[in-house]
């Protein structure tokens, strides 16, 4: 069945139907469309506009619907125009002429907008919760890393020397924002469209605001043109995933670097591994990698959805239907994503001694011999230099900071004592930066206390 018809005097080309149909994709939207629907009716029998009896039909009519979908004994029928179709028709198809009335006072335009909203507020929800559980993974290996020594970089070099769980907390405040991200989205979009009918409104005495409740929104929308035009939330949902995917991507990036041969900072778990098909000796960090990849999917979602909006007048048009089958994709995706990583990185096992190692024969305490320097009165610009030609010493005899005898020290400057070993050890060189957001123990504790308590009080 049809929504519309009555104004056609032939029926649709066979590929107009299919290319305009939207069920393969929006039959998702079941069970909020049949929420949205016993909502309607609900608040038509609350307006007299039906009675109590037909609303009681139709919702439990409704409820039936709902039940047997879930339970198997109702297939979505693929030659259906849309999921709002479908339900109608089966509505009607259970209870006859009475079903008729379901759709009395709002338009295929509000509803849609309706299902959206409920749909992504949903999956909001969902993100949410597998961000908060990636969150949890993180701080875990944060808590049981405060003192295992790797090399910071920058520019890919070996710079200073941090924490893993310093590393690991930079990521946390990234996952961190993205759920504050997700926060606002829902708050902004938390408005119900239902009423707004096709673009004006209705002649129907509705009580938009009772819709709203019963939905678990905040309001009803304030302009109807507006209210079933509107895709900006999904345009902020999917620039949120795409900065989600970025993190995630960034932090693949490394684990991809932190596994391979030359690093060996960290061994995957073989359950988040795959082989070669021909070099038996292969341990290839596969969801890592995929994760990267699929990043470009989540920002072709963005970029379409942004494309599509950039030259449609109001009210709804056609092309809005776009908006679906990117967004499901880019959903579908980031969700997995967040879910397959935090496995990957809650059995991922860390090679501290080889991270120590790396840490002190990359001249990562350079910058806290230079300080040293400035703590016996010498300025910091000569400090650098003087700094800059032991580095160079060092690289010619092939040794470290750490290796030079103190003759050889006094050599290039004879403000160096003994205390210098002290002073550039890799504890000392980490020790000391305790200056809030530093990796030094102690203020990583205090940090680390604030991030478990922001994760309980939520």
């Amino acid at each position: 069945m049809k929504l519309w018809g009555g104004r056609f005097t032939k029926e649709e080309n066979e590929l107009v139907n299919h290319f305009n149909a939207s069920i393969s994709f929006d039959q998702r939207f079941y069970r909020q469309d049949i929420r949205g629907s016993i909502a309607h009716v609900t608040m038509l029998a609350k307006q007299k506009i039906l009675t109590d009896e037909e609303k009681a039909q139709i919702v439990e009519g409704l409820e039936h619907i709902l039940s047997d979908v879930e339970n198997g004994l109702l297939s979505i029928d693929p030659a259906a125009e849309d999921i709002h179709s479908f339900v109608e028709a089966t509505l009607i198809e259970r209870i006859g002429d009475v079903g008729k009335k379901l759709h009395t006072g709002r338009s295929r335009n509000d509803q849609v907008a309706l299902d959206m909203k409920l749909y992504v507020r949903d999956e909001i929800g969902e993100l949410n919760f597998l961000v908060k559980e990636l969150l949890q993974a993180i701080l875990k290996i944060m808590e049981e890393n405060l003192t295992a020594y790797m090399p910071g970089f920058t520019h890919l070099q070996k710079a200073q020397p941090v924490t893993v769980a310093h590393h690991f907390g930079a990521y946390f405040e990234m996952f961190l924002r993205d759920r504050s991200r997700l926060f606002d989205i829902r708050k902004r979009m938390n408005t119900c469209p239902l009423g707004a009918g096709a673009l004006a409104g209705t002649t129907y005495p509705l009580d938009r605001e009772y819709t709203a409740a019963l939905l678990d929104f905040d309001c009803a929308t304030r302009n109807s043109m507006d209210s079933v035009s509107d895709r900006d939330y999904l345009i902020e949902l999917a620039s949120a995933m795409a900065t989600i995917m970025m993190h995630l991507s960034r932090f693949s990036e490394e684990i991809i670097l932190w596994n391979s041969n030359e690093y060996q900072f960290v061994e995957l778990d073989d359950a988040y591994s795959t082989g070669s098909s021909i070099m038996p000796q292969k341990k290839n960090p596969d969801i890592a990698e995929l994760v990267r990849g699929k990043t470009g999917r989540v920002y072709g979602a963005l970029t379409s959805i942004l494309t599509t909006m950039k030259g449609i007048p109001l009210a709804y048009n056609k092309d809005m239907q776009e908006d679906k089958e990117m967004i499901f994709d880019a959903i579908d995706t980031t969700k997995g994503c967040l879910g397959l990583f935090t496995g990957m990185i809650s059995t991922m096992k860390f090679h501290k001694d080889i991270m120590k190692k790396s840490a002190a024969k990359g001249f990562t305490n350079a910058t806290d011999a230079a300080d040293y320097l400035v703590n016996h009165g010498i300025p910091f610009r000569d400090a650098h230099g003087i700094v800059g030609r032991l580095v160079l010493y060092c690289l010619d005899k092939g040794i470290s900071l750490d290796d030079m005898s103190l003759e050889e020290y006094k050599a290039i400057s004879p403000v160096f004592e003994k205390d210098i070993y002290d002073a550039i050890s890799l504890k000392t060189c980490v020790d000391r930066r305790t200056t809030l957001g530093a990796p030094g123990p102690s203020v990583m504790e205090q940090v680390i206390k604030s991030y478990q308590k922001m994760l309980i009080e939520e």
